[in-house]
């Protein structure tokens, strides 16, 4: 249970809103709130340092609602990934100041920020079309109270663009590398940087790519050291993997 819900319960029980056995069946409910379709898990942040998060994909949009709107009332923030311009309506007439990102197709709902780290992830695009993809792992990352530094479209077609910004590159905690096509920017960022390197293979590109397979394997092949690989279009995974990172206690 998040501190800002026990408080409530408590002012509640205070006020006598809520009976003693309402307050204690609460108690046991072991960090779950039912809903029937879906079983939200109330306390993964304090587990693992990132809350429960809304895959809208596969969902209807009255669903990711009622799943939003249940976490605001648990003082959970609300992230919803994949969630096309119908959901949002959706979600806004339950909580109208939830955000939507176009580009990321995310939805926010975070009344309480906290200060940025001031350590920072750098998100690296290769090309322009990569964006949407680098933009969920830029709006999580941020979700997730990190600082962030956008480079985009500096791929090796242009490889000049790169050399242009990698000081920025190098003074980052850790790097995300988004790239569709052959998905070769993410070897080559990380033969020159001395930090972990996370590769998201794009689906951006032609029949040869295969959807993105491509570019995973050249990225699951890649001879540069300290590089990982996420899967395909996975910008969110990548924005949780950098900012478990980024957080780590001790000298950089």
């Amino acid at each position: 249970m998040e501190k800002p819900e026990l408080i409530k319960l408590l002012e509640l029980f205070k006020s006598g809103e809520l009976k003693q056995e309402d307050v204690t069946e609460k108690l046991l409910s072991r960090g779950v709130e039912e809903l029937g379709f879906a079983a939200i898990d109330t306390d993964r942040t304090k587990r693992t340092g990132i809350p429960e998060v809304i895959y809208a994909a596969g969902k209807t949009a009255d669903q990711v609602a009622e799943i939003a709107e249940r976490m605001v009332e648990r003082g959970i923030p609300v992230l919803v990934t994949r969630a096309g311009r119908e959901v949002y309506d959706t979600v806004r007439r339950k909580i109208p100041e939830a955000v939507y990102h176009e580009q990321a197709k995310a939805i926010i709902y975070q009344p309480e920020k906290t200060k940025p780290t001031e350590s920072y992830i750098a998100i690296v695009t290769a090309g322009t079309s990569d964006i949407p993809v680098a933009e969920e792992a830029g709006i999580t990352a941020e979700f997730l109270g990190n600082r962030v530094e956008r480079i985009y479209d500096v791929g090796v077609a242009g490889i000049h663009r790169l050399f242009h910004r990698m000081e920025l590159i190098r003074g980052a905690r850790v790097i995300i590398v988004v790239a569709g096509m052959e998905g070769a920017l993410a070897s080559v960022v990380g033969g020159m940087v001395d930090k972990p390197v996370i590769g998201v293979p794009c689906s951006t590109g032609y029949g040869a790519n295969f959807g993105g397979v491509s570019a995973l394997l050249s990225m699951l092949n890649s001879c540069a050291t300290g590089v990982s690989v996420v899967n395909i279009d996975n910008g969110f995974g990548a924005a949780c993997q950098a900012s478990l990172i980024n957080k780590l206690k001790g000298e950089r």
